[in-house]
């Protein structure tokens, strides 16, 4: 690995050179790989300042979900240990709300915080993103496509920006090598000539498309439910696998398009999960990634799994991808080298989790630690009789066997069952079918092959 300029070799990048006194600017800083990173970089460096771009509608606003959502929370426990009387000052020196929104000219924010912007800092770290994976096209070419152009377009005006790094948590199909995606490519390549019969992803036609069929919709929920079946389309059509993973590489084209000289890193996390080590280990913000596959199991709502069992789940805990990501920033901070580096941060080759296992850890566990629903609920399993999870590879036999088995342990397939019952059956069997659609592309990550950068953290 090259060794950055004025780094000695075998003493490691030097993060906490790199960082000192430098000033950062943080796009999805209250988000959840946003609020990790900007806890970590506080806490284990001597940083400048970190500006954190906030939607609000005026800074009081911004000041009030700053605290609330980092200042205060759990998540900074240690850093507040670490300042102790000293941290509402040290904060208030070092973390700065902006105002402003990712997808408007110079980021929505105002004259004097765009100068500050312009002026001050060394690093543009774009981690906002809408991350639902069936969200509405319109809304996520907005979000998720626009809004890095906006970031180039501002940040070619930063006077001392030295790298900007970019998160795309949606590139993870087929075999992923460290090279950006190029404008126009498509996911629907033939695997004897590496070219494709699909024709080529033109962005503006995407955007256009969009907008013509926003048009023709007769009503809110008419618009809402033909932009998600859209995105879901276009996906399928480029060959990805959802409209979250399309807008991403569209994402990283722009990037790689627009950048001009700017020294750009891209960050490929796989299946982010919650903390390892630091700052809180088991930190997760809200219910997501495998959790609702686990709760569902635990409460019996899933009786099978859509996937094969010796098939690895990607998953990487936070504090490993915000770790990594510091390493690059400093390395590739250093260097001040104008080109794009692509870094994967995975688990599935050096340590792989199978679902087999993962399974199996829940079973064990759910038997010695059953959950406790609510009295008002009906109780749709009885712990001591906790199943092992049945795995089927196609959906048919998955949605058949799903649908006996929730309907014997719900009672509502039987004719005498009440209508109630039967409604909250069907309900189930639903939300089972639709978390292992939703899953399917972990399943494959058993095909995927990441090379991953090794860096030697300091």
């Amino acid at each position: 690995m090259e060794v950055p300029q004025g780094i000695e070799s075998g003493k490691g990048i030097g993060i906490l050179k790199f960082f000192e006194g430098k000033n950062i600017f943080v796009t999805g800083g209250t988000g959840l790989l946003g609020k990790v990173l900007v806890e970590k970089i506080l806490r284990s460096t001597p940083i400048g300042k970190i500006y954190v771009l906030v939607k609000a509608d005026d800074q009081d606003s911004a000041v009030d979900r700053i605290t609330k959502e980092l200042i205060n929370s759990d998540l900074f426990r240690c850093l507040k240990e670490k300042h102790g009387q000293y941290y509402q000052a040290y904060i208030r020196d070092t973390l700065i709300p902006i105002v402003g929104n990712i997808c408007e000219p110079n980021l929505g924010m105002d004259s004097d915080s765009t100068h500050a912007i312009m002026e001050d800092v060394n690093v543009i770290i774009e981690s906002a993103a809408i991350t639902t994976l069936n969200e509405r096209y319109d809304v996520m070419l907005g979000a998720n496509v626009n809004s890095p152009q906006e970031l180039m377009r501002f940040a070619k005006t930063c006077k001392n920006l030295e790298l900007c790094p970019y998160f795309n948590r949606g590139e993870r199909e087929g075999i992923i090598l460290e090279k950006p995606l190029i404008m126009g490519e498509n996911r629907r390549k033939d695997d004897t000539c590496n070219t494709s019969r699909f024709p080529l992803l033109d962005i503006t036609d995407e955007v256009n498309l969009s907008a013509s069929r926003k048009q023709k919709a007769s009503s809110n929920y008419d618009l809402t439910r033909d932009m998600k079946m859209l995105g879901m389309e276009r996906a399928n059509f480029y060959g990805w696998y959802n409209t979250y993973q399309l807008t991403k590489a569209m994402a990283e084209m722009v990037i790689n398009e627009t950048r001009g000289d700017i020294p750009v890193v891209i960050i490929r996390p796989t299946v982010i999960e919650s903390c390892c080590k630091e700052p809180i280990p088991g930190w997760i913000q809200g219910n997501r990634m495998f959790d609702p596959i686990i709760v569902s199991y635990g409460n019996g709502q899933l009786p099978a799994f859509l996937g094969k069992p010796d098939s690895p789940m990607d998953v990487i805990p936070l504090d490993i991808v915000v770790n990594g990501t510091i390493a690059a920033i400093a390395k590739h901070g250093y260097m001040q080298k104008a080109e794009l580096n692509v870094y994967q941060i995975a688990s599935s080759v050096t340590n792989p989790l199978h679902y087999s296992e993962f399974f199996e850890y829940l079973y064990e566990y759910f038997r010695s630690e059953p959950l406790v629903e609510s009295e008002n609920l009906i109780r749709v399993n009885n712990y001591d009789d906790i199943e092992k999870i049945k795995y089927f590879d196609n959906f048919n036999d998955f949605s058949k066997y799903t649908r006996e088995e929730i309907s014997r342990r719900v009672g509502g397939g039987n004719a005498v069952a009440t209508k109630k019952a039967q409604t909250q059956c069907r309900a189930k069997i639903m939300y089972a079918e639709h978390l292992c659609k939703m899953y399917e592309l972990s399943v494959e990550l058993m095909f995927y092959i990441f090379e991953i950068p090794l860096i030697t953290l300091t």
